[in-house]
């Protein structure tokens, strides 16, 4: 069994995996790693092996107990991974990024993939069917529009995310919400359209925070996976694992 866990600067994800297959997921503070680490390796006697991503800050002591309970692997820009990275500035490409492709090879390998992660920030990720990951672009995500509509201006309100009635906005609030959602769905259809227009034959995968609230309202055919960075990461362990 693998241990699986995604580090972000305030929430991490922790997955058991047996096989392929996840048994278990939660979402926990950062700073209580440790006590959640103790509590998998209690309930999960099998686990022997752990990776961890990280973009946030992992403790030394947590750091110290994977390595001592587990066959452990701090994914890096070093990391073997089964793809070949033709990005021009490969150490500065996300870890997220990386393990998200390493996914997309593990469940369509031999296609053109196109994987829209949508979180924080929009990310796309294009792997080509010879395996050759050529880059994608970074975009704001919802809640940053959202935000920065509110922060950047004066009078503007900071509004939860909601779907619009109509793609014409008749108050302050209803613009914006139509402005947010219907600018961020014009987007990631656009930059669909694009690609498809050089790659008909493309595979897209949506993931991400946003990924279920998007994937109703999207006029293109996707494949909606929650959980496709935590599987992307279970496949570069079980891809170095001896």
């Amino acid at each position: 069994m693998n241990l699986i866990i995604d580090v972000g600067n305030t929430r991490t994800k922790l997955a058991v995996f047996k096989e392929n297959s996840i048994v278990e997921r939660e979402v926990v503070n950062t700073s209580s790693i440790l006590k959640s680490l103790k509590t998998l390796k209690k309930s999960y006697t099998k686990i022997n092996n752990a990776i961890v991503s990280s973009v946030g800050h992992v403790d030394d002591k947590s750091i110290q107990y994977l390595k001592k309970k587990f066959n452990f692997l701090e994914l890096s820009h070093e990391t073997p991974v089964p793809f070949t990275n033709l990005y021009a500035t490969p150490t500065t490409l996300g870890l997220d990024r990386i393990a998200l492709v390493c996914a997309s090879v593990q469940q369509f390998s031999d296609k053109n993939v196109l994987i829209i992660d949508a979180g924080t920030c929009v990310t796309y990720d294009f792997i080509n069917s010879k395996n050759e990951y050529l880059g994608g672009a970074i975009s704001p995500g919802i809640r940053m529009r959202y935000q920065a509509l509110h922060n950047q201006t004066a009078k503007l309100p900071l509004l939860e995310t909601k779907i619009p009635e109509h793609f014409i906005g008749n108050s302050t609030m209803t613009s914006i919400n139509s402005g947010v959602v219907n600018g961020i769905l014009n987007e990631i259809d656009g930059v669909i359209n694009q690609y498809k227009t050089e790659y008909p034959d493309l595979t897209i995968i949506l993931t991400g925070g946003d990924a279920n609230f998007l994937s109703k309202q999207l006029k293109s055919s996707i494949f909606a996976n929650s959980n496709f960075l935590l599987e992307g990461l279970n496949f570069i362990l079980q891809y170095n694992i001896v």
